[in-house]
């Protein structure tokens, strides 16, 4: 649960997605070491995030002792690193909010292909593991796994910044964001392949990321719309297969299965992205399923 918001502001730190994950899960590995004789701590998010940021902080002194001459580490370069580390703690103690949404826009750069993209956001944001992206997705785990790694190799080669885009060039890069959310979505609402019409969990994981997505990003309709659209179709998912898991068509769904806090949840978002301005093709879409709903 707290695995995006750690690595977020651990590859902020570090500028390295692929070694503030690898951290994330030594921090992990700990608590499983630890907890089990100390008990488990009144804060655990607190305490991850803690045991994470101190592993990333010994890296940052390791990277700066291994950069000056051999034979020069002297007491000098240690006070050095003493005195630079409030600004280090500094690092890790920002808006947490802000360092989840740069890990999104980092995650689905377009340097990455769509479906590295969308591998590495469910891992990474998703916490999901490579066998179960690479069921939701019908595809190998090694092939998940080499995804994801190359992505990370990617990035690193491609220096990336751990940032999220301003002025001209936030549209491009948030409609990859939002791109990416909805081939998640798309994919459990109708997949693609497989026996399986409908894979729920890709739609809760997908919904979930529009979410924090929306309330990340509140002055931009488009990731209203998206959300919004995603609550709507969402509130059929009951409706939509028979008992031998055949589909059923809208117009001969039986409305009183449908969910109707999700369509609550639909019209509202819809009505956030009418008061952001101009309609996208998200809250256009969004827009004609709410007909249905309504």
């Amino acid at each position: 649960m707290e695995s995006a918001r750690i690595i977020g502001a651990l590859a902020r730190m570090l500028r390295d997605v692929g070694l503030a994950e690898e951290l994330a899960q030594d921090a992990v590995v700990q608590a499983f070491e630890s907890w089990p004789v100390s008990g488990t701590p009144d804060k655990p998010a607190a305490w991850l995030m803690q045991v994470a940021k101190n592993r990333a902080l010994d890296h940052l002194r390791h990277q700066a002792l291994h950069r000056n001459k051999e034979g020069e580490l002297t007491w000098e370069i240690e006070t050095q690193l003493q005195d630079n580390q409030p600004d280090l703690d500094e690092l890790v103690d920002r808006d947490i909010g802000d360092d989840v949404l740069r890990l999104m826009f980092v995650s689905c750069h377009p340097v990455l292909s769509t479906e590295a993209r969308a591998a590495l956001s469910l891992k990474v944001l998703g916490g999901l593991t490579t066998g179960e992206i690479g069921r939701a997705f019908l595809v190998s785990e090694s092939t998940v796994a080499q995804r994801i790694v190359r992505a990370k190799r990617t990035l690193a080669e491609a220096r990336v910044p751990f940032e999220v885009p301003r002025g001209a060039d936030l549209k491009p890069r948030l409609a990859s964001v939002l791109q990416v959310i909805y081939l998640i979505y798309n994919e459990g609402y109708s997949a693609s392949a497989g026996s399986d019409w409908l894979r729920p969990g890709l739609c809760r994981e997908a919904l979930r990321l529009g979410r924090v997505l929306a309330e990340l990003m509140p002055e931009e309709g488009e990731v209203h719309g998206l959300v919004a659209l995603m609550e709507i179709q969402s509130s059929r998912e009951r409706a939509r297969l028979k008992p031998d898991g055949e589909p059923v068509l809208l117009m001969d769904q039986d409305r009183s299965r449908w969910d109707q806090l999700l369509i609550r949840r639909g019209l509202a978002a819809l009505e956030r992205a009418a008061q952001c301005g101009a309609f996208g093709p998200y809250a256009i879409q969004a827009a004609i399923a709410a007909c249905h709903a309504r």
